[in-house]
């Protein structure tokens, strides 16, 4: 009997754990879950799945769980990967996760490979579905001898429009945290026409691009940190345009960048909140002061908020200048924007989120004397709050993977991504069984 090994039990993992409990039966595969909190799992799990309570930082426990199995599925957040690749290396136990690769386990590599282990990394939605759908593209037209001239990129987790009921079109479907300080670390860099172009942090909400997908109407996106990486991750030396951005509705960014210019989605350092102190308050703590000047008037002012604006309209549905109590002591200014949100975005239970994504790729055929457009798109809707198109297209990918790598189908060592054919191409067309299949238009 193989034993798998899921360690963390967070919103991505229900799809997931289900997957591969249809094929343990099968194959004698014993399915464990570990996390430290574990209480709400138990409902959503085959009582054939072992449900362990472990906190991470328990060595001996860990320890324990990766020697008793066959393969370790870390669903913990990106910083907390290294902590399980070291034990997976000293034990000889292959990994897979949906973080970005780090350079941790980068440096791990020598090792994995020298025992013959497998350690798989991005391989959820974005990063992981957007690698895997890109290259499967970028292959057919490097295999045609075509000469691509740009390639963009762009993935949003939102909410469905049957679930969308408020001005800022946008509810959690993932980790809040991740929203809040989405941007910063570093500036935004990429390649148009050639040159390359650079956003900082402070402009970042300002610069989008408009894009619309047929049946669900019009997106706007704003850039990711480091599209420059995936240049030769895709093998796209010479490329003349490269592009990866993140989704929103129109209007979202330009009302965020409110919050941006405030200085509200600052993580650096903590505040002295009051007792009783207010969101109006904490608000009022960001501005200059005046006598007689309401909070209202001063953030219009400072912000160049017109009186029609539609961001009023976003501001006033989240209540961020209502005397309402924050309720903590101490908080980044972060931490306190995410507080509000976290209250004011919550997917009900009978709401859906919608995952989107959408590549564009311009390249030349021999002979042609004009670019050819294919731009490839994906829409994947929710089931409920737990059931959400954001587990589904984070958790599967991930979890086909491993089933092929537990099959023999999967034969790579090393560290990787899932940019090889060997992956990709599988867990593509497996994929589509479950609705997550592209739309592809020429133009």
């Amino acid at each position: 009997m193989q034993h798998i090994l899921i360690i963390g039990a967070g919103r991505s993992a229900i799809a997931l754990i289900n997957y591969l409990e249809t094929y343990a039966t099968d194959n004698q595969w014993q399915v464990t879950v570990v996390d430290k909190d574990i209480s709400h799992i138990h409902d959503q799990v085959s009582s054939e799945t072992n449900i362990i309570r472990l906190d991470l930082f328990d060595a001996a426990r860990l320890v324990k769980e990766v020697r008793n199995s066959n393969v370790v599925v870390s669903l913990l957040p990106a910083r907390l990967h290294s902590v399980v690749a070291k034990v997976c290396v000293d034990e000889g136990k292959s990994l897979f996760t949906a973080s970005y690769e780090s350079e941790e386990i980068k440096k791990l590599e020598p090792e994995v490979k020298e025992k013959g282990l497998l350690f798989l990394n991005e391989t959820g939605l974005d990063p992981g579905i957007d690698h895997m759908s890109a290259m499967q593209i970028l292959d057919r037209i490097k295999d045609k001898g075509y000469d691509l001239k740009a390639f963009e990129s762009f993935t949003g987790g939102l909410v469905a429009p049957d679930s969308d009921n408020n001005p800022w079109h946008y509810k959690f479907s993932w980790n809040p945290r991740n929203v809040v300080v989405a941007g910063q670390g570093g500036t935004a860099k990429f390649i148009q026409e050639g040159k390359y172009k650079y956003i900082p942090y402070n402009r970042l909400f300002r610069r989008t691009e408009l894009i619309e997908i047929e049946g669900y109407g019009k997106f706007e996106g704003y850039a990711n940190r480091d599209s420059l990486k995936y240049i030769e991750r895709y093998n796209l030396q010479g490329i003349p345009t490269i592009y990866r951005g993140t989704l929103r509705r129109p209007g979202f960014c330009r009302a965020w960048n409110v919050f941006v210019q405030l200085g509200i989605t600052d993580d650096s350092y903590e505040m002295m909140l009051k007792d009783g102190m207010t969101y109006r308050d904490f608000i009022n703590s960001f501005l200059y002061y005046h006598p007689s000047d309401s909070v209202d008037t001063k953030l219009y002012h400072y912000m160049h908020i017109d009186q029609d604006s539609d961001i009023i309209e976003k501001l006033d549905w989240l209540e961020i200048l209502n005397d309402k109590p924050i309720g903590l002591k101490k908080a980044t200014p972060a931490q306190v924007l995410e507080k509000l949100l976290t209250e004011k975005w919550v997917l009900q239970p009978d709401e859906k989120d919608m995952v989107v994504m959408w590549h564009k790729f311009l390249y030349r055929v021999d002979g042609e004397e004009k670019d050819t457009c294919l731009t490839s798109s994906l829409v994947v809707e929710g089931q409920n709050n737990i059931r959400t198109a954001m587990a589904k297209t984070v958790g599967l990918p991930l979890a086909i993977a491993v089933r092929l790598y537990l099959e023999g189908k999967i034969k790579l060592t090393g560290v990787h991504i899932p940019t090889i054919k060997e992956i990709y191409e599988p867990v593509l067309k497996e994929l589509k069984e479950y609705g997550v299949n592209f739309q592809e238009k020429i133009k």
